[in-house]
């Protein structure tokens, strides 16, 4: 297919097309989204702690209602941020355990053993870590609140010491956080699941099927699954199970194939663009300007090609990143990252210990285990170091896992009912993400010095 000269698009239109396409690039920067996410927090972080710290409690318990006919259901804003727009991050992690299953750093037990193994380290040294610090059972049921790792944040810290980090140390990183997120998933649907009703099975049972149903007779169209998702969300949310794991669940069933075509997308494409080609020509030959309905049928074919050159749970990821990275991310930061402190009163036991539970586990705790791990199955002869990560790579690694952030302070709020607590938690949080990014900020200096 031809590219039209430059010089025959309108100065204004060839402008847009480097706009656009500039944003396109901007969107899909891990480093940029890390930046958002960590202004978010710090504004939470000034706000709360301002003069104007009522409006900001005040703001996330503001009720916010849908409703059809008779039928209301009433939530706070806080309720709809971080039970129902975090099932769209939710959303993205299945999509993304679902690709690096199917044909990435998780397809085989080669790829994936030596992630496996750091990942696994890095959940159950913190977790010890922490449960031996905090032997109160109120503040023991935080143990899981250091094992996470954010995905965003960590990538974006890596992403700011440029591209003199080998790319296989990247690799690495997103591969250890995915199993990371696995790992996060599973905790909070064995640990932090309320009484069970299993009657919202049903409901979810039924949503489920209708997905599959639409996946049988070939829908495409992502808008075509939202209803069968609402289903599956409000199934799970009347089991008492969290919501947000029908983000997952979704995920996970996204197909990694396009939907089946009498001829390959490509060439449906060319042959789209053929016949509008013909049509340009009838009407340069004198036979008149084709009417909508003679574009109609070449132009859906052409939609529909497009969108079939990349399979769903590729295009889905895609579109749905810029949303998750640069609005719901953010939001969620801002909802939850405003503790204040003047209400950690850290001369008790109980708050003192589980913040510095959180943050020794998430700095020293990651660190260890990914790398005690990596180490042990290594040596073992289990597994190899991928090629231009050595022990300084694995090291940087294990570092920036400790950055938990988001999906720490989403399990905090599940772990603790305590407000006391839940406020020392994200405090633990937020101080040890940072430190482990400055860390892993300096570490990563120091290799870039030694191989230059």
């Amino acid at each position: 297919m031809s590219r039209i000269p430059s010089r025959d698009i309108p100065r204004t239109q060839l402008l847009a097309q480097r706009a656009f396409a500039t944003l396109e690039r901007f969107l899909h920067v891990e480093a940029i989204g890390g930046a958002i996410l960590l202004l978010a927090a710090a504004g939470a972080l000034i706000w709360a702690n301002s003069p104007l710290a009522p409006s900001y409690h005040a703001l996330w318990h503001t009720p916010l209602s849908v409703g059809l006919g008779g039928f209301v259901f009433s939530q706070s804003l806080h309720f709809w941020i971080n039970d129902a727009l975090m099932t769209v991050f939710f959303l993205v992690v299945g999509m993304e355990i679902r690709r690096e299953i199917h044909e990435g750093a998780l397809s085989g037990l080669r790829q994936a053993g030596l992630p496996l193994a750091a990942a696994l380290g890095g959940v159950a040294v913190p977790a010890l870590i922490y449960a031996a610090l905090n032997a109160d059972p109120a503040s023991r049921a935080g143990w899981a609140v250091p094992t996470a790792t954010d995905i965003a944040f960590a990538v974006g810290v890596l992403a700011l010491l440029g591209r003199s980090i080998p790319a296989n140390v990247r690799v690495f990183l997103l591969a250890l956080a995915i199993i990371d997120d696995i790992a996060a998933v599973l905790i909070i649907a064995f640990f932090y699941s309320g009484g069970l009703q299993y009657g919202g099975f049903l409901v979810a049972i039924l949503g489920i099927l209708m997905v599959v149903g639409l996946q049988r007779i070939g829908a495409g169209s992502a808008l075509a699954y939202v209803i069968p998702g609402a289903v599956v969300w409000g199934g799970l949310l009347i089991t008492g199970a969290h919501p947000t794991l029908a983000g997952v669940v979704l995920g996970l069933m996204t197909p990694v194939r396009s939907i089946p075509m009498r001829e390959r997308p490509l060439d449906a494409l060319s042959r789209a663009v053929g016949e509008l080609l013909g049509r340009k020509a009838g009407a340069a030959a004198g036979a008149g300007e084709p009417d909508a309905a003679d574009l109609a049928g070449p132009l859906r074919r052409l939609r529909l090609a497009q969108r079939e050159m990349r399979p769903p749970v590729v295009r889905v990821q895609a579109a749905l990143h810029p949303w998750v990275a640069f609005g719901i991310m953010p939001l969620f930061a801002l909802a939850n990252a405003g503790v204040a402190f003047g209400g950690v009163d850290l001369s008790l036991a109980g708050p003192q210990w589980v913040m510095i539970g959180v943050a020794v586990a998430l700095v020293a705790g990651k660190a260890a285990g990914v790398i005690g791990a990596s180490w042990l199955v290594v040596r073992l002869g289990w597994c190899r170091l991928p090629p231009g990560v050595g022990w300084g790579g694995v090291c940087l690694v294990g570092l920036l896992a400790g950055i938990g952030f988001t999906m720490s302070i989403f399990i905090a709020m599940l772990a603790f009912a305590d407000e006391s607590l839940l406020a020392a938690a994200k405090l633990g949080v937020l101080l040890g993400s940072l430190t482990a990014a400055l860390l892993g900020l300096a570490w990563g200096a120091v290799l870039i010095r030694r191989r230059g």
